[in-house]
């Protein structure tokens, strides 16, 4: 029976069949490559244009070219550093139990074989193999790719907090060094077969390798390059803040791609990545939006797109290991504590009056990204994590069991990055300003993108000014200011 059975089955279509080509052999699944590409390309549209242009119309006028430009340039030089060494120092062989060996990934021989990352296999305790090396359907240039573009964003996101007073020059220098000396290191330990991969910590796409070391290092960088001027730090309005909506959409959207994209595959576990990551950002944003309501009697736009970023940063680690309704609790968490340190905290402390985080990267990308990880060892639910995770039978605290023992794993996790960031930060900054000042010159800082780049984004009269709407007023612009709850970032 069974052999009449296979002998009437129809042939499989030459579309799925390999070896039509030489382009196409038997490992290749034309799926899971399609969509790893795909969702890198999302990651990269989230940074450029996305980042480009909300870092250019969040900030005051006279710096719109200027913000834009260092996450543009951090983009560029990033592909090419992660290309010549830093992919291999990530997800390459093992050197130390935090980094990989540095080494090219431009040969085809290398990229046309199929992905793999050599140090993932993870062993019982007894030296028995426990859960096999990572080889997706694809090829490496896949992998290299998808890979990359977090580590641009990573950047990008950093460059947050430096923003209208880091000297270009030293941000030429800073983004090799920190890429190749923090980046990696938390790469390599989380995702790439590190210490902290085989322990089981939980970092589903990134909260604490992209977010938490972004904001970190944002936050140490923003102490080592000094506040902005005195009149930017007392008023600093969006200069386009229709603009900053189009950039924070391709941000959300394109986060399909960052949490979609870490399964490796097109598989039932990124479907579940994709939708939880879309509830928790939507919950987040209308709980930050309802605290401003509530506490400051005004809706703000910019409040919004921050509300959405912390939900979108908080899933991330936990994108595709918990339920629906655990997404729903993480947005609810994500709107509302990192509000409360960035509106409350960030108002009363006097570590954030010292350190002047331009775009409050610290609470919407450090408190979010510590937050989601923490949450996401209390809510990891057990099936879905054998789906993912290395270390079997893996699950959060309140499914029992050893679940106790994970919110240990996640709190152990974060210290590490946070440790790592702040001392390899403060060293490269140190060091920089060896070579060129951080800062710009006094000059700089009054002008702004004219005497920086020696371009201006707009043509005209002041920043945040607005014409009168009346027709006698021929003495003045009849300057009206705005007043939204979280305007001045």
């Amino acid at each position: 029976m069974s052999e009449m059975a296979s002998s009437s089955s129809p042939p499989l279509p030459v579309a799925y069949e390999a070896w039509t080509s030489l382009a196409v052999p038997g490992w290749l699944n034309k799926g899971d490559n399609a969509w790893q590409l795909i969702a890198a390309t999302l990651v990269g549209i989230q940074s450029m244009p996305g980042l480009v242009i909300l870092y250019g119309s969040i900030v005051k006028k006279k710096w719109a070219v200027n913000s834009a430009f260092m996450a543009l340039y951090a983009f560029a030089a990033v592909i090419i550093c992660w290309v010549t060494w830093a992919y291999k120092m990530s997800f390459g062989e093992k050197l130390l139990p935090f980094w990989g060996k540095a080494g090219p990934a431009l040969g085809q021989k290398f990229l046309i074989k199929q992905a793999a990352l050599p140090a993932t296999p993870h062993y019982y305790h007894n030296g028995t193999l426990e859960t096999a090396e990572i080889e997706p359907y694809y090829p490496m240039a896949s992998m290299v790719w998808f890979q990359c573009v977090f580590a641009a964003i990573a950047l990008v996101i950093l460059a947050g907090s430096v923003l209208a007073r880091m000297s270009f020059k030293a941000w030429m220098l800073f983004v090799p060094l920190w890429l190749t000396f923090s980046y990696t290191v938390g790469a390599f330990s989380v995702w790439g077969g590190g210490f902290l991969f085989q322990w089981g910590v939980m970092d589903y796409s990134g909260g604490y390798v992209i977010h938490l070391s972004s904001g970190i290092a944002g936050f140490t960088a923003a102490y080592w390059v000094g506040p902005r001027s005195k009149k930017d730090r007392e008023r600093f309005p969006p200069n386009n803040v229709l603009l900053t909506l189009a950039g924070a959409g391709l941000l959300w959207l394109g986060w399909a791609g960052f949490n979609g994209g870490d399964p490796y595959s097109a598989n039932i576990d990124s479907s579940m990545a994709v939708l939880n990551t879309n509830v928790c950002a939507a919950t987040s944003l209308l709980v930050w939006t309802w605290l401003d309501v509530i506490f400051f009697k005004k809706p703000s736009v910019i409040g919004a797109v921050q509300g959405m970023i912390t939900g979108l940063v908080a899933i991330t680690p936990a994108a595709g290991l918990v339920q629906g309704w655990a997404a729903i609790v993480i947005g609810i968490l994500s709107g509302s504590v990192p509000w409360f340190s960035m509106m409350i905290l960030g108002k009363k402390l006097m570590i954030f009056q010292m350190v002047d985080d331009t775009l409050a990267v610290f609470h919407t990308h450090a408190v979010a990204g510590l937050l989601g990880g923490v949450l996401t060892g209390l809510f990891a639910e057990p099936t879905l994590s054998a789906l993912f995770l290395p270390v079997t039978n893996s699950r959060g605290g309140v499914y029992g069991a050893s679940g106790g023992v994970q919110i240990l794993k996640q709190i152990v996790g974060a210290l590490f990055i946070i440790g790592w960031n702040l001392l390899v930060t403060s060293i490269i900054c140190f060091l920089i300003s060896f070579i060129v000042p951080l800062r710009m010159t006094e000059e700089e800082l009054l002008i702004g993108d004219d005497a920086v780049h020696g371009e201006e984004a707009y043509a005209l009269w002041g920043d945040g000014e607005k014409l009168s709407i009346y027709k006698d007023d021929t003495t003045h612009h009849g300057v009206i200011v705005s007043s939204g709850a979280t305007q001045v970032v």
